[in-house]
């Protein structure tokens, strides 16, 4: 039937999931800690189907998958990295069970911005939400110094140029409340769409209307959106519909 295909290696399988190196796992093979569809395995080499099997290591049950998709709420003060020898980084909030399978940051936020950040160890589909031909709409909430409404909106709506001469895509504007900073100046507080993502863009595109982003925090990124019952700093595996509708968005056709 062709599933012959789709065994590999104990050692493999476990190597991956970060149980150990090859040879920590043939020690634990001749310790007896390893069960194959409830038989002691012997050598660590043996191969064994994944998704069939049933794998043991000291009785507790492996579950084997390829790749992780993560939704995190990032919280203030922590980099979109992988590793950095000075800040923390977004995979610092991760438990080990997570990090074996060395997922990234689709895209990235500034340190100072909070919100939803996907991780994955899944190359393509990252590629094909970051590519820059996609235009993937990404949703903002900011606080803004300013009144700022109708005019400003107009002008993102046409798009406009940044610090260094770059005109932006048309993007979408709207206001969620006004109020007032502790010293009584005005605030607005807007949801911004931009379908690209240049460096700083969203506090960039804020000045060139004249005013100032006091706090940002990213609550969509293309079909997927922050689950607001995630406090920041936690995160979960994305749900078997969310993926799915990743998986369909990321092989739209181009506009």
């Amino acid at each position: 039937m062709g599933e012959g295909k789709k065994t590999q290696r104990i050692d493999k399988i476990l190597g991956n999931l970060g149980y150990g190196s090859r040879s920590d796992l043939k020690k634990m093979a001749k310790q007896g800690r390893i069960t194959l569809n409830g038989s002691v395995v012997k050598d660590s080499g043996m191969q064994c189907h994944p998704d069939l099997d049933v794998l043991e290591v000291d009785g507790e049950r492996v579950v084997y998958r390829e790749f992780v998709y993560i939704m995190l709420h990032k919280p203030p003060g922590v980099i979109s990295a992988t590793e950095d020898v000075r800040e923390k980084t977004v995979l610092d909030l991760l438990p080990g069970e997570f990090r074996v399978f060395s997922p990234f940051p689709v895209g990235r936020l500034d340190k100072d911005t909070e919100g939803l950040l996907l991780l994955t160890n899944d190359g393509q589909l990252a590629h094909d939400l970051l590519s820059p031909r996609k235009h993937v709409p990404k949703t903002y909430h900011a606080d803004c110094v300013g009144l700022i409404g109708d005019r400003e909106a107009a002008r993102f709506a046409e798009g406009v140029e940044l610090d260094d001469g770059y005109v932006t895509l048309p993007a979408q504007m709207e206001v969620l409340e006004r109020g007032s900073y502790g010293d009584g100046s005005p605030r607005t507080t807007i949801a911004l769409t931009i379908s690209e993502g240049k460096f700083h863009q969203v506090k960039r595109m804020l000045e060139s209307v004249g005013s100032k982003v006091t706090y940002l925090k990213r609550v969509s990124m293309g079909p997927l959106a922050l689950d607001e019952a995630l406090p920041k700093g936690a995160f979960r595996e994305l749900s078997a519909e969310e993926l799915e509708a990743l998986r369909s968005y990321k092989n739209k056709p181009v506009e």
